[in-house]
């Protein structure tokens, strides 16, 4: 009988993948604001494992980088839409204790933005040999998943919210029970915590959980808590904490809750966006949590550090990024160890023969 486990975040990592914004995606008219971002991530990575950085133009990027240790990065040159690596990435599952990826359809959240080249990416990273030779990628057509909208213990619990994985245009012809169905065979889980509450506004994910509630260890979730009653998500996430109260551990155990602050209300071209400190990523040794140029961000890092107390916990300004709706972990796809290819092989997809 096949044993699945869908490892947590925090298992040791052999690469992060970041997507690289370009003049043809959503920044065009903001890349001298958001790059710096890309190149902060990218900087704090190669200190502790590969970096795997899908872009059109690797000459271009090299010179955004500056001073950079260029031998722990892989260029792959692909055409992109945009820069989402949590959702249009591959997502590492073992198999008998064998890595496999699983690449599950991507359509633009839904179908709201347009994600022909990015649904592509997971398969040509496959076949320009950046993973590992006895990697296998899976074609999971036609089930629409996005990495951000599904959380791992690494231990058999999955946490996720009902809005997301219920929403029209992704597996609306599912369920939920057919939907928990699913996920338990896909991804070995023993239980779905199903979130029914919660969500920020300029959110266009249909919330996601890692915008929300995050597991820091499998007996310790870190989330978005509200405690300012004129706040529009007030009462929302007021429930969600309730929630997240009742939840148990496989042990039948209560869940060790960390609060985040909510994020000060960022507001752009007249829209509130979804700020969230929830939206950090765990690395090897350290933890990158998104900053808002807030007093709030020295709150959220010493609650983190409650968390991963062994871990260095580390600050990105992340505005620019949330002025097109997302945050650090919506830009990031982590591969863990023995996944990705030692070598570096050719930096772009073979070409075909005339």
């Amino acid at each position: 009988m096949n044993q699945i486990i869908f490892p947590a975040e925090w298992h040791p990592q052999s690469a992060i993948q970041l997507t690289w914004p370009h003049k043809e995606t959503d920044w065009a008219s903001m890349l001298n604001e958001v790059i710096p971002c890309f190149v902060s991530i990218a900087k704090e990575v190669v200190k502790r494992e590969k970096l795997l950085i899908v872009c059109p133009d690797k000459e271009e990027v090299l010179s955004q980088l500056g001073n950079i240790d260029t031998h722990q990065i892989i260029f792959r040159e692909m055409p992109t839409n945009d820069t989402w690596a949590r959702d249009h990435g591959g997502i590492t599952i073992f198999e008998n204790n064998k890595p496999a990826i699983y690449d599950f359809v991507f359509n633009g959240w839904g179908m709201k933005f347009p994600a022909n080249h990015d649904n592509l990416i997971t398969r040509s990273l496959f076949v320009s040999e950046t993973f590992a030779p006895d990697i296998e990628v899976l074609n999971m057509q036609p089930f629409v998943l996005e990495g951000g909208s599904i959380e791992s213990d690494g231990e058999g619990t999955l946490l996720t919210t009902v809005e997301c994985l219920s929403s029209v245009n992704r597996n609306e012809y599912l369920n939920q029970q057919q939907l928990e169905y699913h996920l338990k065979e896909l991804f070995g889980a023993q239980q779905i915590l199903w979130i029914e509450n919660g969500y920020l506004a300029g959110d266009d994910t249909d919330s996601h959980i890692d915008t929300l509630a995050r597991f820091c260890d499998p007996n310790t979730i870190a989330y978005v808590q509200c405690n300012d009653e004129y706040d529009e998500h007030y009462t929302e996430l007021q429930a969600m904490e309730e929630e997240l109260k009742a939840f148990r551990t496989l042990t039948g155990d209560p869940y060790r809750l960390i609060p985040l602050p909510m994020a000060d209300e960022v507001v752009f071209n007249g829209e509130r966006l979804p700020a969230t400190y929830a939206n950090f990523l765990i690395i090897n040794d350290a933890v990158l949590l998104p900053f808002y140029q807030s007093e709030k961000d020295e709150i959220a890092k010493e609650a983190l550090k409650k968390a991963f107390p062994e871990r260095e916990i580390i600050g990105i300004n992340c505005l620019p990024l949330i002025k097109q709706h997302g945050s650090l972990h919506c830009v990031t796809m982590q591969y863990p160890i023995s996944v990705v290819n030692k070598k570096r092989s050719s930096s772009n997809l073979p070409r075909k023969e005339a």
